[in-house]
C-alpha cells in the first residue's frame, strides 16, 4: 500500500518549513509536545488551486482519499452560549455534526461554523484549516479511523501545502478526544 509521502517529489519535516505555515500552525509545530517527535510532522508543497479534497485527490492520486483527513470547525450552542470546536474525519467521510458531535459537546444545536467565523478564530485560510495550531481551549474531536491511520494528509493552515502526520499525533493534540463513529 502506498503512503501519502509517495505522491510527492519533495517531503520535508515541517520544522524546516515554518515560514510556509500560518502563524498558529508554525507556533504549534515549534512548540510540539507528545510521543510523536516533531520531525515526523511532514510538509509537502501543493498547488493552492487544488486544495479542496475532491480536486486534490483527482490531481495527486485517488488513493489519497483514504489517507486524507478534513478538519471542520463546528459552532455548538447550549443555553445561548456558543462554543467552537473542530472535528477531524477521513476525506471520504463527513462529520456527524448533529449526532456524535452535538451529543459529545452537550449542545442543543451544532452546525458548521460560518466561514468568516472559522477563519477569524483559527487564523488559517479557507481550504487549509488544520487541527494543529487551533486555540488551546477548543475541543478537537478526532475520528477513531483518523487516529488509527499510520499517516494522514491534512491541511497546513494555508491552501498551499499539506501536512502528513501520524494519526496518533492527532489523537494527542491539546483538547483532543478520539470518538468512534464521528465520520460517517
Amino acid at each position: 500500500m502506498s503512503t501519502p509521502m509517495d505522491a510527492f517529489d519533495e517531503v520535508r519535516p515541517a520544522t524546516e518549513c515554518l515560514d510556509l505555515l500560518t502563524a498558529p500552525v508554525a507556533e504549534a509545530v515549534r512548540g510540539w509536545r507528545g510521543t510523536v517527535p516533531a520531525e515526523q510532522l511532514l510538509y509537502v508543497d501543493t498547488d493552492p488551486e487544488k486544495a479542496d479534497t475532491a480536486v486534490f485527490v483527482a490531481s495527486y492520486g485517488p488513493w489519497l482519499l483514504e489517507q486524507s483527513a478534513n478538519c471542520v470547525v463546528i459552532a455548538a450552542k447550549r443555553a445561548g452560549e456558543a462554543t467552537l470546536a473542530a472535528a477531524l474525519v477521513l476525506g471520504r467521510a463527513r462529520a456527524d455534526v448533529n449526532g456524535v458531535v452535538r451529543r459529545h459537546l452537550g449542545a442543543r444545536k451544532a452546525s458548521f461554523a460560518a466561514m468568516d467565523t472559522a477563519l477569524d478564530a483559527t487564523g488559517m485560510e479557507y481550504g487549509g484549516v488544520t487541527p494543529i495550531g487551533l486555540p488551546a481551549d477548543w475541543p478537537v474531536l478526532v475520528d477513531a479511523a483518523v487516529a488509527d491511520s499510520p499517516h494522514v494528509l491534512i491541511g497546513s493552515g494555508r491552501r498551499r501545502g499539506k501536512l502528513i502526520v501520524p494519526g496518533r499525533a492527532l489523537a494527542e493534540l491539546p483538547g483532543a478526544t478520539v470518538l468512534d463513529g464521528l465520520g460517517v
